[in-house]
């Protein structure tokens, strides 16, 4: 049976952190409908202006706190949390594109909430995943390269035992394990780091696994790891 573990590595740093996971079975991740989800992504684009109320871009409470957290581990030059990606093209106008339901879905959440919200297929998972530091020696390779790029040691990563699964904690993810229209089983999470949005986190993991359910078929399991709750079984 595969695990989900949080390390000791990683609780040394953000004690306070919660982590949500949705575990997604037999669902049909094949394109049915795509004008369905430009306009899901477009209403959650329109959603998402109210967290951006002050000018500057890097003030806003919810960038603002991405930031500072990024600060405390080892990053590569110019990454920043998925969610800040998201909100910056909000910022500047640009529509997200669709790519396939489930990260559609899942980009539409983390828009509605501002909170980093990420997904990878199950079946591609060698042995347990774990939120932990880097080696500094574990495979990854990204959309639109085909060279391995390790993360540096004490990065922040989710990793199997054939390497990483997203660098810089939340910032870009391994072709290897990212969903597909194939994906039959997914490994869906969202990150909170500020305790005062709690409630927007709960309902954000309701939302997420409503949302694929009612488009997707399939069942969905919704688990809150935290420093007291460390591991769960993710198959």
């Amino acid at each position: 049976m595969k695990k989900f573990v949080i390390e000791d590595e990683f609780w040394s740093i953000f004690p306070n952190t919660k982590i949500g996971i949705v575990i997604c079975n037999d669902i049909d991740n094949s394109i049915k409908n795509e004008e369905k989800y430009k306009k899901m992504l477009l209403e959650a684009e329109k959603e998402a202006l109210k967290y951006l109320k002050n000018e500057e871009f890097s003030s806003n409470e919810v960038i603002k706190v991405w930031r500072e957290a990024f600060k405390k581990f080892k990053t590569k030059k110019g990454a920043r949390s998925s969610i800040e990606a998201l909100l910056k093209r909000v910022y500047n106008g640009n529509h997200l594109e669709t790519i396939n339901p489930l990260v559609n879905i899942y980009n539409s959440i983390s828009l509605r909430y501002a909170l980093p919200c990420g997904g990878e297929d199950i079946d591609t998972f060698v042995g347990d995943i774990r939120l932990t530091k880097a080696v500094g020696n574990e495979n990854f390779i990204t959309l639109g390269t085909d060279k391995s790029e390790p993360p540096y040691e004490g990065e922040i990563v989710y990793k199997d035992n054939e390497g990483a699964i997203c660098r810089c904690w939340n910032w870009r993810e391994s072709v290897r394990t990212m969903l597909t229209e194939n994906t039959k089983n997914a490994f869906l999470c969202i990150e909170l780091i500020d305790e005062k949005r709690i409630k927007d986190f709960e309902n954000s993991l309701k939302d997420l696994a409503k949302a694929v359910q009612d488009n997707l078929d399939g069942t969905c399991m919704i688990s809150i790891l935290d420093i007291n709750n460390r591991e769960i079984a993710i198959d």
